[in-house]
């Protein structure tokens, strides 16, 4: 199991997310914990009321809304009920048993992942800490788990034998229609989250396998000069198919200025395993060398 947590200052944002997900028939709620009344009952801004009745209570906290995914392996078929079970366990450990959140199944990638919203924000107008909450408590949440209800380990090999993402389905996208948008959105969502790229080549290179590319237009174009970006589906053969869409027209807004401050930032985190990685090459390379001498 992977978790991953997303800090964010809108509430709003992250619950229509998950919302609009759910009338699209991407995903489904599948528990409520905290809220009164039945889940199937509460529509849209009764659950949005429930977060805001405790961010006000905090004023001066900014980011106060909480999104997190837990993501399975793709040989794991888990029902809801266990996903009920694991999703409060998860919550329960990293010290937001007792917060109001939601939890949805999403349906838009090849593996079973999960996503809950909730807040910081306590009853008592008290500000949950969410310093390292990553590294201090989720991964020994994850671990715990993992260990519990018999998942695969994410450090383990086996977790690296499946594709976490599903492909834009070629057969489906239509020349202007909806499905065009959905599917590019379900692969940039998810290429986004689960890889570092340090530039355009290696970002096209990834969307590429999961048949999706970007397109600058040409070198002299407006389009290129004030740095605008298109995405499309291809095929397998690399061709476009149906109608390119802008970047701003997309949730995570994966425009060109915004990927360039993740390349910055991805080229950082690299250099750490530079070291490692030159070594391992030199060894491989070390007995021909000695060889030809």
């Amino acid at each position: 199991m992977v978790a991953r947590i997303t800090l964010s200052k809108s509430m709003r944002a992250i619950l229509y997310y998950n919302e609009h997900k759910v009338e699209k028939s991407e995903a489904h709620l599948i528990l409520v914990s905290g809220f009164a009344g039945d889940a199937e009952k509460l529509n849209r801004e009764q659950k949005l009321n429930r977060f805001s009745h405790l961010l006000r209570l905090k004023p001066n906290v900014k980011t106060n809304a909480v999104h997190i995914t837990l993501n399975f392996h793709s040989s794991e078929k888990l029902g809801n009920e266990k996903l009920q079970q694991i999703g409060m366990a998860y919550m329960e450990r990293i010290g937001f048993g007792d917060q109001p959140f939601l939890v949805y199944r999403h349906l838009d990638a090849a593996h079973t992942h999960i996503h809950l919203v909730t807040t910081n924000i306590t009853a008592q107008g008290q500000r949950i800490d969410l310093h390292n909450i990553g590294m201090e408590k989720s991964e020994t949440a994850r671990k715990a788990i993992e260990m519990e209800f018999n998942l695969v380990r994410a450090e383990s090999k086996e977790a690296h034998l499946y594709p976490k993402i599903k492909k834009a389905e070629v057969q489906k996208v239509k020349y202007g229609h909806l499905p065009t948008k959905r599917a590019i959105s379900n692969v940039l969502t998810a290429v986004n989250r689960d890889y570092k790229f340090t530039s355009l080549a290696e970002y096209n290179a990834v969307l590429g396998c999961f048949n999706v590319m970007t397109i600058r237009g040409e070198p002299d174009s407006v389009m290129f000069e004030k740095k605008g970006l298109m995405y499309s589906v291809i095929d397998d053969k690399g061709r476009q198919v149906g109608v390119p869409i802008k970047a701003s027209a997309f949730y995570i807004k994966p425009t060109l200025r915004n990927l360039e401050k993740r390349f910055a930032a991805h080229n950082e985190k690299r250099k750490a395993y530079k070291p490692d990685l030159k070594k391992r090459i030199d060894n491989l390379f070390t007995p021909y060398r000695c060889h030809f001498q």
